[in-house]
């Protein structure tokens, strides 16, 4: 199960890599573990490094391979329309698009909904804070406090991560309300319901604060790099009636959470019993199971309100479309949202042991998006804990990520196609790895 390679062959081997990466590459542009791995193959579950050193992945490449690797359907719909035609742009006909945005459509539950690819959920966002701000000739944008929404000038400004916000500068004016994350803040205590009160509270006291319409309300159902923190269900139910009230929108971020992820439901805002749909949702990643595809979709009257011509040089490909239909073909056939739920319960009950380390603040999320927070002796965010854990793991075969407001919170992803016993075995190594480190003193 672990890594079985020559160490001293992969450590030069990484090593050189590595200082090829830093000559050419950002040095702002991070990567796991004290020496990064180079990942070269995959089958199912499991991914080779270029070292021959195998891995569970618990990660799926920042939850993007949603089905597997080298799932065999997938890469003979890729192969065979590469070998049709690659690309042609949005400015012609084309028929993967077109069934896929139909099976998107089917599936998003939006009331006359209309589609737009992009090449990634950071696009996506951009698009829809797009759509958003023009519909309601509006600038002004609600979103959650440790939220993450992507990488460019418009999504890093609704951000609200310090850790991956690097500039103040904003083509809109943000403001953040609470909505998720307890632990550190003035809402730390509260039960569910005292928590969904406090925040619709907070919502209604910032709307009163602002002048004039506000364009959206952008949120992650449970949000991805801030440590898979969440809302009680029902919160978002309880802010769209605030909403409503003023007109407007809510863009639902499913870029880590769609496709049925969490096991409960195909999208993570169904959590909530909204009466109603969000105007707008956002999605990426595992649709495309590693290719380059995400997307919009959007109310027609919100979607078609953009008066300029636009196309998508990229977005929806001939290939990338036909990819991510085998995809969604795959995931339906074989139940992956239902074995979600019923694996991702089997994942959690193994890692229950886990609640009672000393350095353990908090096991939590759902289905197949599974948190640990690991914590200081004083309480404090231990970030120093989570590197080590994800060292260790990485060690012993297994491969995890990290974030959190501190990058203390392990984040724990796999594959929606994992099988129970993969799903013990990672527990195992998990909880073998958090001893390691330290986290059971």
């Amino acid at each position: 199960m672990g890594a079985n390679a020559d160490s001293g062959a992969a450590e030069g081997e990484h090593a050189r890599l590595a200082r090829r990466r830093a000559a050419v590459l950002p040095s702002w542009l991070g990567t796991l573990y004290s020496e990064p791995i180079d990942i070269e193959s995959g089958s199912g579950r499991h991914v080779h490094d270029a070292e021959g050193n195998r891995y569970l992945d618990f990660f799926g490449g920042i939850l993007t391979t949603m089905t597997g690797h080298a799932v065999p359907e997938v890469t003979e719909a890729v192969s065979e329309q590469a070998g049709r035609i690659l690309h042609s742009s949005t400015l012609y006909l084309n028929e993967p698009m077109i069934e896929l945005a139909e099976r998107v459509a089917e599936l998003s539950e939006i009331e006359d909904p209309r589609v737009f690819f992009t090449t990634s959920g950071t696009e996506a966002n951009d698009t829809a804070l797009l759509l958003a701000t023009g519909y309601r000739s509006s600038n002004q944008i609600l979103a959650l406090r440790n939220s993450y929404h992507g990488r460019s000038f418009a999504s890093l400004s609704v951000t609200g991560n310090r850790a991956w916000s690097p500039s103040s500068l904003s083509p809109v004016q943000t403001n953040y309300v609470h909505g998720s994350r307890r632990r550190g803040t003035v809402l730390e205590g509260l039960d569910d319901a005292e928590f969904t009160a406090a925040c619709v509270r907070d919502l209604e006291d910032v709307l009163d604060q602002l002048h004039g319409n506000v364009a959206c309300l952008i949120a992650e159902p449970i949000q991805g790099v801030g440590g898979f923190a969440a809302p009680p269900d029902g919160l978002f139910a309880r802010f769209k009636e605030v909403l409503d009230r003023h007109g407007i929108l809510w863009i639902s971020d499913e870029v880590q959470t769609g496709w049925g992820r969490t096991g409960e439901h195909f999208w993570g805002w169904q959590a909530h019993d909204a009466n109603g749909s969000p105007d707008i949702v956002t999605f990426a990643k595992g649709i495309g199971n590693g290719l380059p595809i995400a997307g919009v979709v959007a109310r027609g009257e919100v979607m078609d309100s953009v008066s300029a011509n636009s196309i998508s040089t990229f977005g929806g490909s001939p290939l990338t479309a036909a990819g991510a239909l085998a995809n969604l073909e795959y995931h339906r056939r074989n139940d992956l949202w239902g074995n979600a739920h019923r694996v991702g319960a089997v994942l959690r009950d193994e890692l229950f042991a886990a609640e009672s380390m000393p350095g353990v603040g908090e096991l939590r999320g759902k289905g197949l998006m599974l948190g640990v927070e690991l914590l200081r002796p004083d309480g404090s965010p231990a970030p120093e804990l989570a590197a080590e854990t994800t060292e260790q793991a990485r060690t012993r075969g297994l491969l995890i990520g990290k974030g959190g407001l501190e990058g203390n919170v392990l984040r724990i992803a796999p594959p929606l196609s994992l099988t129970s016993q993969e799903a013990v075995d990672g527990a195992r190594i998990l909880l073998e790895a958090l001893r390691a480190s330290g986290a059971d003193e």
